[in-house]
């Protein structure tokens, strides 16, 4: 068996790679990546790509085919990962995340690869304060980020068949440890501030719903979809990805991490403008299809497992929002010093 992951080298990748090399020992596994971050590493032992048989460096843009060859699942972790970075250089954003996914889906059938398995997300319900969203729901997505995975959702779907299998997870809000870090996600800014400054500041008026799943789960799921029977969803699958249990609504996320750690202030901005972004989501589907992929780690171990972590590696940066652990500043410092240009390319 062979695996290919792109995009391994960013938040999610880590655990995903572990979660196969655990359960296929004997298997391939091969990822590929630019390494905007890969120096940028949040633990205290062992670089997580060593679990690898090969790692391969390179753009998604420019993917070469031939590391296709024998394959029996791609998964499609490569994408510029969140709203500030894509609002910032969106042709970009779109250029990685929606057209070289679809190129390398096209690519990975036609080299007689099984399985394709996408990393989409619950931010295409944009502004959905109202009833859970359904798969089947109608979409709003407000941000570059969040349209390049509608698009390259509704391009997959013309690729599907029998002999080839797409899976689309439109996973929660990611949170918890990894062996790359990223605190520009929301629990992982709450828990960092909490322990760097006993604060926790909430940016927006706390009102929004957003759902979440630990990343270690993610990478449950992930191993799922390559697992998946035919009856199990079909050739083509949209898939909410996370659990009905971690619904919550940002200021509940806070109030939880006050709960847990002594001595923490909770600081709302009641002047802020009302973030769209709010959405709840229905995963029952999931629930159904995956009863033995189910997501194992609640808001209380995410949360306990971050503070564990962080004090691993020593981490009390107090103006952590401005550091390497924010995605955005890793990005506009290589834009700086010259390594990418404008369209995130490495000169």
């Amino acid at each position: 068996m062979k695996v290919l992951i792109t995009g391994n080298l960013g938040y999610v990748g880590p655990g995903v790679v572990k979660e196969f090399r655990k359960h296929y020992p004997e298997a391939t596994i091969e990822g590929f990546d630019i390494g905007y971050f890969a120096k940028h590493i949040t633990n205290d032992t062992i670089a997580p790509e060593s679990y690898l048989d090969v790692q391969h460096y390179g753009d998604v843009r420019d993917f070469p085919g031939h590391l296709l060859e024998g394959v029996d699942t791609v998964v499609n972790l490569a994408a510029i990962s969140n709203d500030p970075i894509g609002n910032q250089f969106e042709e970009a954003t779109l250029d990685i995340n929606y057209k070289s996914g679809v190129r390398i889906a096209k690519m990975s059938k036609k080299q007689g690869v099984k399985n394709f398995v996408f990393a989409s997300s619950c931010s295409v319900y944009g502004a959905a304060e109202d009833e859970a969203r359904k798969e089947t729901s109608q979409v709003n997505p407000l941000t570059a980020y969040a349209k390049s995975k509608i698009f390259t959702e509704n391009d997959l779907s013309e690729l599907a068949d029998k002999n080839f299998k797409i899976t689309c997870h439109r996973f929660a809000t990611a949170c918890g440890m990894s062996e790359r870090l990223r605190l520009d996600l929301v629990l992982n800014d709450f828990v960092a501030g909490s322990i760097t400054s006993g604060e926790i500041t909430i940016l927006s008026d706390g009102s929004p719903w957003r759902p979440l799943i630990n990343v270690k789960d993610m990478a449950r799921a992930i191993r799922w979809s390559h697992e998946r029977k035919h009856e199990e969803g079909g050739s083509f699958l949209i898939l909410n990805t996370g659990s009905n249990n971690w619904n919550y609504q940002v200021k509940e996320l806070a109030l939880k991490i006050k709960e847990l750690l002594a001595g923490v202030d909770v600081s709302i901005n009641q002047d802020a403008a009302p973030d769209k972004r709010s959405y709840k989501v229905d995963f029952s589907l999931f629930e159904k299809l995956a009863p033995n992929h189910q997501p194992q780690f609640d808001l209380k171990t995410s949360i306990s497992g971050l503070v564990e972590g962080l004090k691993t590696i020593k981490f009390n940066n107090k103006d952590f929002r401005n550091s390497d652990l924010i995605r955005l500043k890793v990005i506009n410092d290589l834009v700086r010093t010259g390594i990418l240009d404008n369209d995130l390319r490495l000169k």
